[in-house]
């Protein structure tokens, strides 16, 4: 049995984006991946946690090839079978909660073996996909079969979202585990405007409340391209954000100053930017009560990436333009420039270990099976600006440092200087004859580019959605969907002919011009929409330029609104979106024309076993807030080894969280207001406990915990991390608890 030394202590890894399978094929890097991966399960065997938390993308490729399926298996199987027992308890109905076939997590069942949970999101390069069938399957959906992976976070449906938490108890502390699988940006956005996204939460006070999810943050993105702190619930007391690469895993304050986040980036670096730079690092969390604290720790099986930049225009007397010998004279002041950063990443290496040791990740690689492959030729990028120069053959330059470093195909980055003229002029219709190159080829997207070339250009689609046919030739190029363009042609004809056939059987008299009667009716009809819907999305982006001033503003604040303009803004955003169809379920995704229905219906509808009872909690249905008394998971299944789960205490109660008025609020004119002071949301809404708890805390104690204000930093005083900082309320961290039984 594994002894964690306190019977109310909850450790938990962090790790997110491993992207497994990625580069694969190279020579040196192609272990990188999975050597990360190993280190952070053998990192979790080694602080003796209870369970492992990705936030996203474990694989790189929505299908992963046979070889990665056969590495990740084979990692996993030898790190989380064993013959201990799990000192975790799920107490919520885990038919509702993971997406697999037992209906149950994987350490209960007893023909498996696992003493080291992994629970995961998917992110977007392993969400769900169809493959010549109507089911939806991702990546992960294999490893949950296999009982390998605790798969948890989908929603299934189109037209809202319902996040309902993993209940979690090891003796007195109590942990909500919330998780959103990764789904178009655009789309949640919509939704969370729309009010469709809803967080079923325990009505007790005594829960310590973790969201992981895996979406853009608010970084440049747009307004309607990410997810915003301040949707998030503010009684939310972690939040674990994954899809972003860099590491920021020092738990920081949110822009509503109510929960903090954690960002602990990717575990290999995919793309040569600055944000694949920064160090790579896990996290070890640690939970007692409504307490938490967050130890970093870095990774060792990590290439080792630096990143630099030279202007050759800066160095103009140097070089000379005329010179006939200038691309000698340049290809050696960039070879001393990359060698100097070649010298630089392995001295950042040495660094790291040193660092790690530190840390409590000492270098015992013996036990590793997967290792970096010569470590010594490390990742460099060079940015060059060359204007007024001609640019080098980046093959031929690389040639040269073959062996030494990993990356010798693509170690330059040639760019131009912007010319900003302070003016800002009408963008034209761009000339296909001279394409102008990206300057960060990872950074394009590849329907974004169609549209944007389509939208600008003289040749506008009529009867097809730019958008759609952007989208469709993602799913073709990167998740493989042969059927992409077919189903995108079909919805968009569907659509359009519906729409012939009510004007053509429209009824009233025969000169009336909206009938339709020949085929050129339908020509002039079919040119009618399009430019109609063109002209509202010029007018839409002009009016997004105007309001954000043409710039980015950074992260952005908030301040009071009035109720009418939120309503007018989400009556604007679901008239802006009418013509949004989902990509992979072929369905119409708008708001226009849908009822409204009851919370309490919505909730009847799942499965009758284990049988939930509603009650209003205070007969305001305007509150949307409804009380959910949630199933005992009792009647574990017998086996001939040591049981794995503690004996239920108690039955927990949820209140429905529908993101209310004043709940959030983001208005085009907040998210350019950088300068204004972030404004604390109002406090939220406390609802009485319909249940008690034998043996816990006070309720009063445990309702304390939820307030900001009372929020404090502190330090362990009996703990060898003395320098490591405590998040919550309350002076209990470190005391054993003598009435609590083990």
């Amino acid at each position: 049995e594994k002894e964690s030394g306190d019977p109310d202590l909850v450790r938990v890894l962090v790790s997110t984006d491993n992207h497994l399978g990625y580069n694969e094929r190279d020579p040196v890097r192609g272990l990188d991946s999975f050597a990360a991966f190993e280190e952070v399960l053998h990192l979790a065997r080694k602080h003796k946690c209870d369970m492992v938390l990705i936030a996203g993308d474990l694989f790189h490729y929505n299908k992963p090839s046979r070889r990665t399926l056969h590495k990740t298996m084979e990692i996993i199987r030898r790190y989380t079978m064993g013959p201990d027992a799990v000192q975790i308890q799920i107490v919520s109905d885990q038919a509702t909660n993971f997406r697999s076939v037992h209906g149950t997590v994987n350490y209960e069942d007893e023909f498996y073996s696992v003493d080291l949970p992994i629970f995961s999101i998917h992110g977007n390069h392993d969400d769900p996909t169809r493959e010549g069938g109507t089911e939806m399957l991702a990546a992960l959906d294999l490893l949950a079969v296999s009982n390998m992976v605790n798969y948890f976070g989908r929603q299934d449906a189109v037209d809202k979202v319902e996040v309902s938490p993993i209940l979690i108890e090891k003796g007195d502390t109590k942990i909500a585990l919330y998780g959103m699988g990764s789904m178009r940006d655009e789309r949640l956005n919509r939704m969370w405007r729309g009010k469709k996204v809803r967080f079923l939460k325990p009505e007790q006070d005594d829960w310590f409340h973790i969201f992981a999810l895996h979406q853009n943050r608010d970084l440049g993105r747009g307004t309607k391209n990410c997810v915003h702190e301040s949707m998030i619930p503010e009684w939310m007391d972690l939040v674990v954000w994954g899809h972003e690469h860099e590491c920021l895993i020092d738990p920081s304050e949110s822009v509503v100053g109510t929960f903090r986040i954690t960002q602990p980036g990717s575990s290999v670096a995919t793309a040569l930017t600055g944000g694949e730079a920064v160090r790579k690092q896990v996290g070890l969390l640690e939970i007692k009560y409504n307490q938490f604290r967050l130890k970093s720790i870095p990774l060792t099986q990590v290439r080792s990436f630096v990143m630099g930049e030279v202007s050759l225009q800066d160095r103009r007397s140097t070089f000379d333009p005329e010179d006939p010998k200038i691309d000698k004279k340049i290809t050696a002041f960039l070879e001393e420039e990359v060698n100097v950063l070649k010298h630089e990443a392995i001295d950042k290496y040495q660094n790291l270990l040193r660092d790690a040791a530190v840390a409590g990740n000492a270098a015992d690689t013996d036990k590793l099976k997967y290792k970096l492959q010569k470590p010594e030729e490390v990742l460099v990028r060079l940015k060059v600006e060359h204007s007024g120069y001609s640019t080098l053959n980046n093959q031929r330059f690389g040639a040269k440092f073959v062996g030494a470093l990993a990356n010798p195909s693509d170690v330059l980055l040639f760019h131009r200087r912007k010319i900003t003229d302070g003016s800002k002029k009408k963008k034209k219709s761009p000339s296909f004859v001279t394409p102008i190159p990206p300057e960060e080829l990872e950074e394009m997207n590849v329907e974004v580019l169609i549209k944007e070339n389509l939208e600008l250009s003289d040749k506008k689609l009529k009867i097809l959605s730019e958008e759609r046919l952007g989208i469709a030739v993602e799913d073709f190029v990167a998740k493989e969907q042969n059927k992409a363009f077919n189903e995108a042609m079909k919805e968009s004809l569907t659509k359009q002919q519906k729409e012939l056939i009510r004007r053509g059987a429209k009824g009233g008299d025969e000169d009336d011009e909206s009938r339709i009667r020949s085929a050129a009716d339908v020509r002039e009809t079919v040119e009618q929409e399009s430019s109609r819907r063109h002209e509202a999305e010029a007018s839409q982006r002009e009016k997004e330029e105007e309001e954000n001033g043409g710039k980015h503003t950074g992260r952005k604040s908030s301040s009071t609104k009035t109720k009418g303009r939120k309503r007018s803004a989400s009556v604007e955003e679901e008239e802006d979106d009418d013509s949004f169809v989902d990509n992979e379920n072929g369905r119409n995704d708008t708001a226009a024309g849908a009822k409204k229905r009851n919370p309490a219906a919505k909730l009847s509808s799942r499965r009758k076993k284990p049988s939930q009872s509603f009650d209003s909690s205070d007969g305001d249905d305007d509150d949307g807030v409804m009380v959910v008394e949630a199933p005992n998971n009792k009647g574990a299944r017998s086996t001939s080894r040591p049981s794995r789960r503690a004996t239920n205490k108690s039955r927990v109660n949820y209140s429905v969280d529908e993101d209310s008025e004043d709940d959030f609020d983001i208005s085009e004119q907040d998210m350019d207001d950088s300068d204004s002071e972030m404004e604390v949301l109002p406090k939220k809404k406390k609802y009485k406990a319909s249940t008690s708890t034998k043996g816990k805390k006070s309720q009063s104690s445990r309702s304390a915990a939820r307030s900001s204000s009372q929020r404090s930093k502190r330090t362990f005083e009996d703990d060898s991390d003395s320098d490591i900082e405590v998040y919550g309320v309350g002076s209990d961290w470190g005391k054993t608890n003598t009435s609590t039984e083990n």
